[in-house]
């Protein structure tokens, strides 16, 4: 197990990217805790009872100890029943007191955390397409769940810390020199000996942890590298296993190294510590002795005394945690700007001003001299030109990476144009209401995806209140409707993460009748048929056959059935269309489209041919 890391320090990575305080900042994230004010007054409210009362068991000690020393006899005996009987008191009043203190905080901090996460999760809806391909996906999750779950910690713990120590230090401090200052004065000078040779310990313990840290790293990584599945075998094929385990042995031994100092220094520590907090309170008691025997304070009492080496021992966490605030802080404030980072961020695809909503019943797709780039230095697309009329289905062909899946992902506007226009039945898709768009438009993709629910929980995806009838008429056209009676629990089949119980083939029928249950005015298809099964690929090539017709449609194909079935043929080369017609006319006339046949369409063309000759 690799070491614990002391608290109160930052790491080099934390301290680089420390985050800059200013107002704006300050303002946003108290924007957040502003709707709670009252109960944080409660909370404070709390805090300054309980800090109070946290003095009592301290005072009552003391007078215990004087009237054991003054009162020797019954009437001594009444009143140490009454103190005993006092501080179970104050002690159980204190404990009901952080009950309530703790039931409002975490109440406050999830109400803050329930509002903080709707907020990212609603504004990241918005977000474009780019951003989720930009974006790591564990980057988002840490960002909803960690990042959010910490802000929950700060608000529960770190705010109230702060308060709830500053006040006991405040009210100790505040008694110890009322009951004398002299003794406050020596007090204050003995504190540092309880403080600082734990923060000098601690700092030299943090530096060797962090290099015990970055060797655990080391060896983690090997032991990753080289006992997995894949790693050992490539030692083995190799012989490389003196090697490994040479370089395993030097690393290994180098940790075991480390963490002997790391402890060793925990041990002289915990010496020097125990020392420290045995000489402290025997300075106190030698300081005290001698003003009672001097008599420098007539009032000044043993029991004083004792209460003041209480208070000293009382305080010496809450100073602790006070000095390490300033780490907290930091780590606090990244965490809201990890999250505003996230919200600042701009959605560029929004609704216009007055969105329109036009009949797009059998419309027509037009683009015109589209460009578009993912970055300035990489154009995609350079003036893409063509219009598919109403009720056609045309088809785009190209090489892997020329931007076919960029051009339909204009359509619903996953991504915007840079320059030029998307229009259908003629108005800009810009102009159109964003939600009306998308809802009638249809895409199936080739990363069929589906929800780790029911078969009927993914279908009514498309169509919340869709019927029975539906249901089933829109599975019978994508031949899938069998293949779901034929299950245990029919519609009630549990599909998996993804759809990782069904086949490549099942997936994809599920996928259509989702779309065919929309039923959408315009059809995009990536055609996921290259990896199937020539079974499946038949099945759903049907289905797709009945879901095209009298809708205008636009496909990226991948097979020469489909292609052959196009109305009209579309080649994409280096961003622009360069040749538009029909399969013959192409493989006569252009080049482009006569190597994309040899390297493409013909390779294709052959496997099926060999897949039948096996068959049979």
């Amino acid at each position: 197990m690799p070491p614990r890391r002391p608290r109160g320090f930052l790491t080099e990575e934390e301290k680089a990217n420390m985050p800059k305080v200013t107002k704006d900042l300050l303002k946003r994230i108290l924007s957040y805790l502003l709707p709670y004010k009252w109960h944080f007054l409660l909370v404070f409210v709390a805090l300054c009872i309980s800090a109070v009362l946290g003095l009592f068991p301290s005072v009552i000690i003391g007078k215990i100890v004087d009237t054991i020393v003054n009162i020797p006899n019954d009437l001594g005996i009444k009143s140490l029943i009454s103190l005993i009987v006092l501080a179970f008191i104050v002690t159980a009043s204190s404990q009901i007191l952080i009950i309530l203190e703790q039931y409002i905080n975490t109440w406050i901090s999830q109400k803050i955390i329930f509002d903080m996460r709707n907020q990212l999760y609603s504004h990241l809806q918005t977000m474009p397409h780019a951003f989720f391909l930009g974006e790591k996906q564990g980057d988002i999750i840490t960002r909803m769940n960690s990042d959010i779950n910490g802000v929950s910690a700060v608000v529960s713990g770190t705010l109230t810390s702060v308060v709830s120590n500053a006040l006991i230090v405040i009210a100790s401090a505040a008694y110890l020199f009322y009951t004398d200052w002299r003794m406050a004065l020596v007090a204050v000078a003995v504190m540092p000996l309880l403080l600082f040779p734990t923060r000098r310990i601690s700092k030299k313990r943090w530096k060797l942890v962090s290099e015990a840290q970055e060797k655990y790293d080391g060896l983690n990584q090997q032991i990753n590298e080289t006992l997995s599945v894949s790693g050992s075998m490539l030692v083995k094929l190799f012989t490389k296993e003196k090697k490994e385990y040479e370089k395993f042995k030097d690393i290994n031994s180098q940790v075991t190294a480390i963490t002997i100092k790391e402890q060793r220094a925990g041990s002289w520590f915990r010496v020097i510590m125990g020392l420290v907090m045995q000489s402290a309170p025997l300075v106190i008691y030698f300081v005290g002795g001698i003003f009672i025997i001097k008599g420098v304070n007539g009032t000044l009492s043993v029991g004083d005394i004792t209460v003041i080496v209480a208070l000293i021992n009382k305080m010496s966490m809450p100073i602790r945690n006070l000095l390490d605030v300033h780490v907290s802080f930091v780590r606090s404030l990244a965490l809201f700007t990890r999250i505003f980072d996230y919200l600042d961020r701009k959605s560029d695809i929004v609704n216009c001003e007055n969105p329109v909503t036009p009949d797009l019943e059998n419309a027509s797709v037009e683009f015109k001299d589209v460009k578009f780039a993912y970055s300035k230095t990489k154009p995609i697309l350079k003036g893409v030109d063509f219009k598919v009329p109403s009720g056609k289905m045309y088809a785009i062909v190209g090489t892997s990476g020329a931007g076919k899946s960029t051009i339909i992902g204009m359509i619903p506007r996953l991504y915007d144009v840079a320059s030029g226009s998307v229009e259908i039945a003629g108005v800009d898709v810009k102009n159109i209401d964003l939600s009306y768009l998308r809802q009638n438009i249809g895409m199936v993709t080739q990363d069929t995806y589906l929800f780790n629910g029911t078969i009927m929980e993914n279908l009514l995806y498309a169509k919340a209140d869709a019927t029975a009838e539906e249901i089933e008429n829109a599975c019978k056209v994508a031949n899938i409707y069998d293949f779901i009676m034929s299950l245990p629990e029919k519609f009630d089949t549990v599909v998996g993460n993804r759809g990782l119980k069904l086949s490549g083939g099942e997936k994809q029928r599920i996928s259509i009748a989702r779309v065919v249950l929309k039923n959408p005015k315009i059809l995009i298809l990536d055609e996921a048929t290259s990896s199937l099964d020539s079974i499946s690929e038949s099945l759903i090539q049907t289905a797709l056959d009945r879901i095209m017709e009298n809708r205008t449609s636009i496909v990226i194909a991948h097979r020469l059935s489909t292609v052959m079935a196009a109305d009209n043929i579309m080649l994409l080369e280096n961003g622009v269309i360069t040749a538009t017609g029909k399969h013959d006319e192409l493989l006569e006339n252009c080049k482009g489209y006569q190597e994309l046949y040899d390297t493409q369409f013909s390779k294709v063309i052959e496997y099926e041919k060999d897949k039948i000759l096996k068959n049979d």
